[in-house]
């Protein structure tokens, strides 16, 4: 078992998942509840990186007595100038930032570098510096600005990079991640997804015990797995319900009937267009949209539940991208956005919550739902975030902008499957601005809406690159959308990576 100490980085999971690709189990545990009977369970401690400061006053710290007990540590980003600081180095505020891809010299031969060139590409996410490591510790790389990138006390076995290893743009995180585990503290390979599957449905059934769980679906592949494990543990117990808020495409109703029939279970149907249409009009704000889907959603299901005697769990497909962003687990995460499914949710909730793969990257979850027997058309769909097509129209949602672009996005879909493109980007779809643009159609002046297209390519949805599309394609898309379209002059495309934008533009 791995500990993986969290100071509130938005990557922390990130870290457990790459361990658990590596068939080693890892356990996720804040720095404030870390202590000296803890620490026994774990083979090695991997500190997390931080939004917070070591200048600050009220720092996110540990007893230096915890990373004297004699096991393995790396520690990454802020883990490595807390560990700088604790033994005694310097950290100080940079003259330079160091934000997104750099590249690293190695100086010094060190197990954990073991098998990487000399020089290497890593992503880097920091202002302040170790300046000085501590007494007993060597530098082991500098980055290109000549600012330590990584240092070790090989005695110790305590080891920092300033850099991230566990996102994908590190060239050789997952070395770095390999030689730390079975080079340095020589674990073994013993975990799986099949694991998980058996450890989340023994978790459920004494979770749930005789109560009866009433279950959100969309159609998509976070609420299929979730519903399709869930049947699994405690069977007919589950009440799965459809809400259409009126916010859904034509094709996620029809995969509702697919799930129906291969996981042979009644999903009951409410339509709730109207309700949802009415509580969102004159609403522009991102954050006040997300919250009311998320409490009308919990209205919807209460209201239904009082039909069902016996109800004790509310179900949700929430991924840990979700709960990162939402800034729901760790301590001192930063929020970046609320989904509805994780902070739209009131404080005195009805019932409680279950969420079995709430700590599972989107592409863990198709391996589950792979494991589970789900159809294809399930399990590779893109990812549709959890307020529907209210998030893809930036500004007031209402009946005439929903049929825009909800054309739009058919022929998005449709040009890419042409093309045997779908399937192999992360996700596409349209999203309909609140302006207008001049055009010309027919001789005549137009002046209509503008759709911005936003197709990316991702491995987990924390990190993404925008996708190089085919000139033909991009062209083949933009003239349907305005030929087919009514109301849309214009299509653009966005070119913009994760960092800095989100993936979504709500």
């Amino acid at each position: 078992m791995i500990g993986i100490v969290d100071f509130g980085s938005q990557y922390t999971q990130l870290i457990a998942r790459r361990i658990r690709e590596l068939g080693v189990k890892s356990e996720i545990i804040p720095y404030f509840a870390l202590n000296t009977e803890k620490i026994k369970n774990y083979d090695a401690l991997i500190l997390s990186g931080s939004p917070a400061s070591l200048s600050e006053k009220d720092f996110p710290r540990m007893d230096k007595k915890l990373l004297n007990l004699k096991i393995p540590i790396l520690g990454i980003c802020y883990g490595m100038q807390l560990i700088s600081k604790i033994f005694g180095g310097k950290v100080e505020k940079g003259n330079i930032r160091e934000y997104g891809e750099e590249n690293i010299r190695i100086v010094k031969k060190t197990p954990l570098f073991d098998g990487i060139p000399q020089k290497n590409k890593v992503w880097m996410s920091h202002f302040e510096k170790v300046s000085s490591p501590p007494k007993g510790f060597k530098i082991t790389s500098f980055s290109s600005n000549n600012l330590i990138a990584s240092i070790e006390n090989e005695k110790k076995k305590i080891y920092g990079v300033q850099f991230h290893p566990e996102v994908h743009h590190t060239d050789y995180g997952t070395k770095i991640f390999k030689n730390f585990l079975f080079k340095i503290a020589k674990v073994k390979r013993d975990w799986n997804l099949g694991k998980f599957i058996e450890e989340k449905i023994s978790e459920i059934k004494k979770e749930v015990g005789d109560g009866k769980v009433i279950m959100a679906i969309s159609g998509g592949v976070d609420s299929s797995v979730t519903l399709a494990l869930i049947k699994k543990a405690i069977g007919n117990r589950i009440y799965p319900v459809f809400v259409n808020t009126g916010l859904v495409r034509d094709k996620d109703i029809e995969k509702i009937k697919i799930l129906k029939n291969c996981i042979g279970i009644r999903i009951k149907v409410i339509n709730a267009k109207k309700i949802f249409l009415k509580k969102l009009k004159g609403i522009i704000d991102p954050e006040r949209k997300r919250k009311i889907i998320g409490r009308e959603f919990i209205n919807v299901f209460t209201n239904y539940a009082q039909n069902i005697k016996g109800i004790t769990h509310l179900a949700q497909g929430t991924l840990y991208p979700d709960v990162i962003e939402s800034a729901k687990i760790g301590s001192g995460s930063s929020k970046i956005k609320t989904h509805h499914n994780v902070g739209g949710l009131p404080e005195k909730l009805k019932f409680k919550l279950l969420e079995p793969l709430k700590f599972l990257f989107k592409d863990e979850v198709r391996i589950v739902g792979k494991k589970l027997s789900l159809p294809d058309e399930i399990i590779l769909d893109h990812p549709f975030p959890g307020p529907g097509l209210a998030v893809r129209i930036i500004g007031e949602v209402n009946e005439k902008r929903l049929n825009i672009l909800k054309r739009a996005d058919r022929i998005i879909e449709e040009e890419l499957k042409n093309e045997k493109i779908y399937y192999k980007v992360w996700q596409a779809f349209g999203i309909l601005l609140p302006v207008k643009t001049v055009g010309v159609m027919g001789d005549k002046r137009t002046y209509e809406n503008v759709i911005a297209l936003r197709i990316v390519n991702s491995l987990d949805g924390m990190t993404a690159n925008f996708s190089k599309i085919p000139w033909k394609t991009l062209n083949n898309i933009s003239k349907r959308i305005v030929n087919e379209v009514n109301g849309v002059n214009r299509v653009v495309y966005d070119l913009t990576n994760k960092p800095p934008g989100t993936i979504e533009w709500e």
